[in-house]
Parts: C-alpha cells; sequence; structure tokens
C-alpha cells in the first residue's frame, strides 16, 4: 500500500529489455525523484544500447485495459508517453487524454530509435500531431523531431529558439525542445517556451560515448516534477538537473573503467 499523498505519474510506452530506455528508464527516473510510477505498455522490444532487433506492438484494447485499470484505482498526479509506435496506440493514448483532461500530460515524441530503428508510423505521426498534442501540458522533441514538428531544419540556437516558439503555437502545448544534438555548441542547451514565458536551459556540454535513453529520462523527470505539483518551468528545470547529473555519472564510472 502507498503512504497518503505519494505523488503518482503514468508512463505510456514501450519495454526495454536492456533497461536503459522505455518503461523501464521512466520507473527507475520516477523512484529516484519520489514518485510512484504506474505504466501501461504499448510495446515489448528485444533490444539493448546497440540494436532494436524485434519489436511487438499491443493491441490497442490491451493498452486501453492498461490505462483503465491504472485510472480506476490510482489517482496519477501527472503522465507521460513515450514510444507509441502505431495511429491506432496513439489513437487509443489520444482517447484516454480526452476523458482524463485533469492529468498533466508530457509527450515525448519518440519517432526513430538512436540506431535510426522507425519507432512511430507515419500515420501514427498525424495522429500525435492533430489528436494527442493538443492535449499536452508539454512535449519534449530533440533536433529531429522538432524539426518534424516545427517543419524546418534547425542548424543554430536561434532556429532551436524559433523551433520551440513555432511548437507551442502550432500545437497549443509548452515546447521543450532539446538541443543535445545541435552541433558546435559549447552548451547543452535547450529552449522552453510556453504559457510562462520564454527561458534557455543549459548545461556543460559533456563527452559521453554510448549514451541511451537519455530522452526517456529527461521527459519522465519532467512528469515527476509535474506529479509533484511543479509548474512547467520548475519541471523542466528539475529534469534538465537530473538528466545532468546523471549523464555526469556516467562519465566518471566510464572514466574510472578506462583508468582500470
Amino acid at each position: 500500500m502507498l503512504p497518503r499523498n505519494t505523488p503518482i505519474a503514468l508512463s505510456i510506452a514501450g519495454s526495454d529489455s536492456g533497461g536503459e530506455a522505455g518503461i523501464q528508464a521512466d520507473l527507475k527516473t520516477f523512484a529516484a525523484l519520489k514518485v510512484h510510477g504506474t505504466t501501461a505498455i504499448t510495446c515489448l522490444t528485444a533490444q539493448n544500447a546497440s540494436k532494436i532487433s524485434r519489436l511487438e506492438p499491443c493491441s490497442p484494447a490491451m493498452l486501453r485495459a492498461q490505462l483503465e485499470a491504472v485510472a480506476s484505482h490510482f489517482a496519477p498526479g501527472a503522465a507521460k508517453t513515450g514510444m507509441l509506435y502505431s495511429a491506432a496506440l496513439a489513437r487509443e493514448a489520444a482517447r484516454f487524454f480526452k476523458g482524463h483532461p485533469r492529468i498533466p500530460l508530457v509527450v515525448d515524441p519518440v519517432m526513430i530509435s538512436t540506431s535510426g530503428r522507425r519507432l512511430l508510423q507515419l500515420d501514427g505521426v498525424k495522429i500525435l500531431q492533430e489528436q494527442l498534442l493538443p492535449l499536452a501540458r508539454i512535449v519534449t522533441p530533440n533536433l529531429a523531431e522538432a524539426e518534424i514538428l516545427a517543419g524546418g531544419k534547425i542548424r543554430t540556437l536561434e532556429e532551436l529558439r524559433a523551433a520551440a516558439g513555432a511548437i507551442y503555437r502550432r500545437y497549443g502545448c509548452a515546447a521543450l525542445v532539446k538541443g543535445g544534438h545541435l552541433a558546435g555548441t559549447a552548451e547543452a542547451a535547450d529552449f522552453f517556451y510556453g504559457p510562462e514565458g520564454e527561458w534557455m536551459i543549459s548545461a556543460p556540454r559533456l563527452k559521453v560515448a554510448g549514451l541511451h535513453g537519455t530522452g526517456c529520462v529527461y521527459s519522465a523527470a519532467v512528469t515527476a516534477g509535474l506529479a509533484r505539483g511543479m509548474t512547467g518551468l520548475q519541471s523542466v528545470r528539475l529534469a534538465k538537473r537530473y538528466i545532468t547529473s546523471r549523464i555526469e555519472e556516467m562519465q566518471s564510472r566510464n572514466k574510472m573503467n578506462e583508468a582500470k
């Protein structure tokens, strides 16, 4: 039994057999930030940090059953979506949030894996844009995803900033556009644009080989902040500190291993 007043978050995403991304990463992030995690799994994957060798989506009916089971017993203070994979699953997620408009929603628009595998089919992208994003509190695209959502190339910090504003105006949800993949910058700079205003949130760029699942962790940390009653800006700042500390830990471990 959960202690009274424990914050609760819901993750709707794929399962990562390697434990570094997806549902597994979300649950670890929720726990680290003192939030109880609930889940609705969209896909099973056979994967590790290098590749996804097999993927099997669940049925829309099974996703619906998981969401109804959580909603009937828990009261999520916030929720996030990760890998949705198909139009049918994206539509089912949108249907759920239309019926639960008071749950703040973070959409991590997972489209393509680090290894290049498509994780959201093209018709699913359309459903995400037309049905899910208008229900979201915050969307957290990386560089490639922001180019799709904003409809233009992003090569500079100013274009990153402009993309955040364009996404907010186009879909009506706050945008946290992440610049971690932006070349030629000394800082890992992200832009947050929403009803509260516009901010650049940055940290020193850290070089770490083999990073996997950082987008999941970042969006899960934003969700945890919302579940704890923080504002969108407070949640984004919490998440930036958390993901930076996680990458610093990875960097330290790698250096220790190299020194052995």
